[in-house]
């Protein structure tokens, strides 16, 4: 078998690749080691960008998104028992994100793929990538007991951070950055509408929380818990009573509580592993960056990363030119660091940590105090919130 691109990984990156190649004329198989009901059955982020919007209008998958999607003009940030809004549009030059969870993102993307006709490989085990330090890459994986080879030009590592495409990498040639936070977050799904039109982050003497939906009618919330708790522990009674405790009285007001859709814990990390491009193998979201959940970053960056390769790869083809293609891994690891520096800092900020005691949770006080009545320090923020440009 041969195509152009072979695409490891049919999460919302790889699915967006494919349909950015296959509108730019591109022939490409993606493979995935799971099947497809196990992607569209996880829960991740829901706050999208403009530049992921963008990117997924330009992918011909906007249309549902458009319709359902929640235009969010602002957040508010919760501390010492007052929230303060932080006007996100304004302070933009008229800049919004898009409320639409992830879940639905991958789904729209996996629907406009079947209805092309285009191939997915779902269920591809003992994935591996062969020679992609030359001009003729190979990819081989099992399906049914049957062995499969397939040539192509390039290999785009799409598979996540527990994927098979960074391991792929001799030790020697890949840098990792790391840093692991002392908390996880615990998040429940209930279908309830949501406690505020906006997004509510909350600092607060028992640790972290936020306040999040995926719809008019879906909630999403999270509490800042130890890592060494487990979601067995946790209730749902026990959930509600701990988040009412973490909340202002009008949200504790105004709260609507429920069975939970799902559960789970999540331990939070940075990671940045440099470069990005090793010959004619690319690593592209989470497979090359992770990002703590704070800043809503993590489905952007990877939007934007795959926006850039398809430019690149497009440009290859249709230019005959490896200008994108040897900066590839400069223009993302930019735009990554800056969303890794925010996201970090906002960590920082809204969570609670034990080793620092009374002090740092004064010393949060104040920078909220600070960032809350300073045009400037909201200005910064609300930037770096709706997300800062490709280009």
């Amino acid at each position: 078998m041969r195509t152009q691109v072979v695409i490891v990984g049919a999460g919302p990156s790889g699915l967006l690749l494919g349909q950015l190649l296959y509108k730019a004329g591109i022939d490409n198989i993606i493979l995935e080691r799971q099947t497809g009901e196990y992607v569209l059955g996880r829960i991740r982020a829901g706050v999208l960008e403009q530049v992921a919007v963008d990117l997924l209008d330009r992918a011909g998958v906007g249309s549902r998104m458009h319709e359902e999607g929640l235009p969010h003009h602002g957040i508010e940030l919760l501390f010492k028992g007052e929230r303060h809004r932080i006007d996100l549009t304004g302070l933009s030059g008229g800049k919004s994100v898009l409320v639409y969870g992830q879940t639905e993102v991958t789904r729209d993307l996996m629907e406009v793929r079947a209805a092309e006709g285009l191939t997915t490989i779902y269920e591809a085990s003992n994935v591996s990538l062969h020679d992609f330090d030359s001009e003729r890459p190979r990819v081989r994986y099992t399906k049914n007991g049957q062995e499969h080879e397939i040539e192509c030009d390039f290999i785009a590592g799409c598979d996540g951070f527990h994927g098979v495409s960074r391991a792929s990498v001799p030790a020697s040639a890949i840098h990792n950055y790391e840093k692991v936070y002392p908390f996880g977050w615990l998040g429940l799904l209930s279908d309830t509408p949501p406690v505020s039109d906006e997004l509510i982050y909350a600092n607060t003497p028992r640790g972290f929380a936020l306040c999040s939906m995926r719809s008019l009618t879906r909630s999403r919330y999270y509490l800042q818990v130890p890592l060494t708790d487990k979601v067995e522990s946790w209730s749902d009674e026990a959930f509600w009573n701990e988040l009412r405790l973490r909340l202002d009285a009008e949200a504790r007001e105004r709260l609507v509580t429920g069975p939970s859709l799902e559960k789970s814990i999540a331990p939070l990390r940075s990671f940045v592993a440099e470069p990005m491009r090793f010959g004619r193998l690319f690593l592209a979201g989470d497979a090359a960056h992770i990002v703590p959940p704070t800043g809503a970053k993590g489905l952007n960056l990877a939007a934007s990363d795959v926006g850039y390769l398809s430019e690149s790869i497009t440009e290859y083809y249709d230019e005959k030119s490896q200008a994108g293609i040897d900066t590839y891994s400069q223009r993302c690891l930019s735009r990554i660091w800056k969303a890794e520096r925010f996201s970090w800092w906002f960590t920082s900020l809204m969570h609670r940590f034990p080793a620092e005691g009374e002090f740092g949770q004064k010393i949060q006080e104040a920078e909220l105090e600070y960032l809350v009545k300073s045009v400037a320090a909201s200005t910064s923020l609300a930037e770096n919130y709706v997300g800062l440009p490709m280009k």
